[in-house]
C-alpha cells in the first residue's frame, strides 16, 4: 500500500489559501481580530455603513474560485491520502497567528509520521475522539467498528500516537497516561512507575505506609517517587485548552418554532467588508506599477471577503445537518444525543471531514437544551438491549444522574454502575464505566462515602 510519509510535497499552500483556513477555524473572537488586522494592513478595504451588501462587493475571479473549490471539495473515497493532500491541510498551521489546539498540535505530528492511507484515517479517528484532557473517549473497539477496521490495527495506532507530544496524550485511564509520562523521562521501571500502575488508590489517599510494605521499600523512597508523581500532568491537553475564562458567543442559534427547529448565524458582531470606491477609482492612474499595486489589494479584499463568507455558510451547513441528525436531543436533551461522525455530516454537506473538524473547532451553539460547543455533537456509541443505538455521551449522563441519586452512606461502585446501566438497557463494562467517572470528574466510592 502507498505510504503517506517519505513523499516529498510538490506544492505548498498559497498565502491566501492559508488565509483562508485560518478564517474558517478562527472562533468569533479570533475571526474579529482577523478582520480587524486585515482592514489595518489592506486600505482597499473598509467597513459598510449599511445594513445590506450590494453586489459589487466581491469581485470573483475563476482562479481564486477554482482553487477555493480544489481545497474544499469532498475527496473521493478510493483516492489515497497523499503526503500533499496532509500537506495542504496542515501547512497553514505553521504561520498560524493563535496558539495551536490540541488537535492542530497531533495532526501536525501525523503529517511528520510515515502512515499507510488506512492508518493515517485511523489516526485522524483517534484524535477526533480525544477530550480537553487528551484522554481517549472512545474505545478502540467502537473506533474499529465505526470505520469497519480491526480493532487491533486501531490499538496498533494507538501506541503510536501516545509516544506523541505532550507526554501522555491519548490515555485511556489516569494511571496510563502517568505511566507514559513517566516513560518519556526514563522511569518505566523505577518505583514511581510501580506505584502508578499498582497503587495509585492509596496514593491519592495519601496512605504511604501501605504502599511501603506492598513494595518493601521505606517511606522516604516512597515520598520522593510521591514528589515525582505529583510533577506529572494529569490531564496533558489541558495545556492546549482555550482560556476558559472567556466569554463563549455561540456562532449558531437554534430555536424552536411550532414542530421544528430554526437555525440561524449570530453574524451581528462580524463586520461587513466591501472595496472602496475610491480605491477603485485610482485604477484610472496611468502608472502600470500603482495599478498592479492596487489590483493586489483589490483582489486580496475580494478573497477575503469571500473567505468569510464561505466560513459563514460551511458553519451554518454543518450546523443545520447537525440538528437534523440530533433531532432526538433538540427535543428531549443530552441524554438523547445520537452517535455521529463527522464524516456523515461531511458527506451530507458535501466537504471533506477535515473541513468538518476545522470549522466545528471552537464554535459553539446555542440550543434550546444551552450553549454546546459543535463538536460535543460528534460521538461514538453503543447497542442497547433494544438493539438501537445510542451514544457515548449518553451513557455518561445516566452514570451522572445515577450517582447524583445515590446514597451518600452507600455509594455505587463501578459495578454496582454496570448493573443499573444494564437495567437501563446498557450493557457497558467495568472499565468502560471507570473511564467514563474518571472523565466527569466523579470519585471512586469509597472516595464518595459520606462518614
Amino acid at each position: 500500500m502507498q505510504q503517506v510519509g517519505g513523499m516529498a510535497m510538490q506544492q505548498s499552500l498559497s498565502p491566501q489559501m492559508q488565509q483562508s483556513l485560518h478564517v474558517l477555524q478562527a472562533p468569533l473572537n479570533e475571526l474579529l481580530e482577523l478582520v480587524d488586522t486585515e482592514l489595518r494592513s489592506n486600505p482597499a478595504l473598509e467597513e459598510m455603513p449599511s445594513d445590506k451588501p450590494t453586489s459589487s462587493e466581491t469581485e470573483k475571479t475563476s482562479r481564486i474560485e477554482d482553487e477555493w473549490n480544489e481545497y474544499y471539495c469532498q475527496r473521493s473515497s478510493g483516492e489515497t491520502w497523499s503526503k500533499e493532500a496532509l500537506e495542504k491541510r496542515q501547512h497553514f498551521l505553521d504561520s498560524q497567528i493563535r496558539p495551536q489546539n490540541l488537535t492542530e498540535h497531533l495532526l501536525e505530528q501525523v503529517q511528520t509520521a510515515n502512515w499507510t492511507r488506512e492508518d493515517a484515517e485511523i489516526a485522524v479517528e483517534i484524535i477526533g475522539n480525544l477530550d480537553e484532557g487528551g484522554y481517549l473517549r472512545a474505545t478502540c473497539e467502537e473506533i474499529a467498528a465505526s470505520m469497519d477496521v480491526m480493532s487491533l490495527d486501531v490499538e496498533r495506532v494507538l501506541e503510536k500516537i501516545q509516544q506523541f507530544d505532550p507526554p501522555g496524550i491519548a490515555a485511556r485511564t489516569l494511571s496510563e497516561c502517568l505511566l507514559r509520562q513517566l516513560k518519556a523521562q526514563g522511569r518505566q521501571h523505577s518505583v514511581e512507575s510501580r506505584i502508578v500502575r499498582h497503587h495509585l488508590d492509596e496514593l491519592g489517599r495519601k496512605k504511604l505506609n501501605d504502599i511501603a510494605k506492598a513494595l518493601h521499600l521505606e517511606i522516604p523512597e516512597i515520598q520522593r517517587a510521591a514528589e515525582v508523581i505529583a510533577r506529572l500532568d494529569p490531564a496533558p491537553g489541558r495545556a492546549f485548552a482555550e482560556d476558559t475564562n472567556q466569554v463563549v458567543t455561540p456562532e449558531v442559534i437554534v430555536e424552536r418554532e411550532g414542530d421544528d427547529y430554526v437555525v440561524s448565524l449570530n453574524s451581528d458582531e462580524i463586520p461587513r467588508l466591501r472595496i472602496s470606491d475610491s480605491y477603485k477609482d485610482m485604477l484610472a492612474t496611468d502608472s502600470k506599477e500603482v495599478r498592479d499595486y492596487l489590483r493586489d489589494k483589490i483582489r486580496g479584499g475580494n478573497f477575503f471577503i469571500r473567505s468569510i463568507q464561505q466560513r459563514q455558510q460551511t458553519i451554518f451547513n454543518i450546523a443545520r445537518e447537525i440538528v437534523a441528525q440530533q433531532r432526538d436531543f433538540m427535543d428531549l436533551g443530552p441524554a438523547h444525543l445520537k452517535p455521529m461522525r463527522m464524516v456523515q455530516v461531511a458527506e451530507a454537506v458535501g466537504v471533506h471531514e477535515t473541513t468538518v473538524s476545522r470549522a466545528s473547532a471552537g464554535k459553539y451553539i446555542a440550543t434550546p437544551h444551552g450553549v454546546f460547543e459543535m463538536k460535543y455533537f460528534f460521538t461514538h456509541g453503543y447497542t442497547n438491549s433494544d438493539g438501537e443505538t445510542v451514544s457515548n455521551e449518553s451513557v455518561r449522563q445516566a452514570i451522572a444522574q445515577i450517582v447524583k441519586e445515590e446514597s451518600q452512606t452507600r455509594p455505587y461502585s463501578d459495578q454496582d454502575l454496570v448493573k443499573l446501566l444494564a437495567d437501563r438497557g446498557l450493557p457497558v463494562a467495568r472499565r468502560t464505566v471507570a473511564k467514563y467517572r474518571e472523565q466527569l470528574g466523579i470519585l471512586p466510592s469509597h472516595l464518595r462515602k459520606a462518614f
